[in-house]
């Protein structure tokens, strides 16, 4: 069984946004040379998210409506976290978006359904963040 591992780099110019990433996964995949096997792809920091969905900007926008209406950025001082930084709805928004997805790989291809994409969502932008590849298989 091989691996490969590879770390990408966000620095996003504002607090939140939903990147697709399934360009730079399926690029690791290929320079991996592994064709039969799973990929991990995992947030490396508490406030950011990796999670599997449409690449659909009102989708997207639905998500935005709706974390903010579970855990709203404002005001700071309805939660106990914020006090150093101000970035407690992101550690929830996270929570809820997920911070990994695995999927299978498939005669060297990822192995999705209709429309399935990889994102990175970012709820606490303005400074750098990783995200994992973990590909194993033959």
């Amino acid at each position: 069984m091989k691996s490969y591992r590879k770390i990408l780099t966000f620095n996003v110019p504002k607090r939140r946004a939903f990147i697709n990433i399934t360009p730079q996964v399926e690029q690791a995949l290929h320079e991996s040379g592994i064709k039969e096997g799973l990929i991990l792809v995992n947030a490396m920091n508490i406030t950011a998210s990796v999670f599997i969905n449409d690449d659909e900007s009102g989708l997207h926008q639905d998500f935005e409506a709706f974390l903010e209406k579970i855990a709203p950025e404002k005001p700071y001082s309805q939660y106990l976290h914020n006090g150093y930084e101000d970035n407690a709805d992101a550690h929830i928004k996270r929570q809820i978006m997920g911070r990994e997805v695995v999927c299978a790989v498939t005669d060297g291809e990822l192995d999705f359904g209709t429309w399935e994409q990889i994102f990175y969502g970012e709820f606490d932008g303005m400074r750098n963040k990783r995200v994992m590849i973990k590909i194993i298989g033959e």
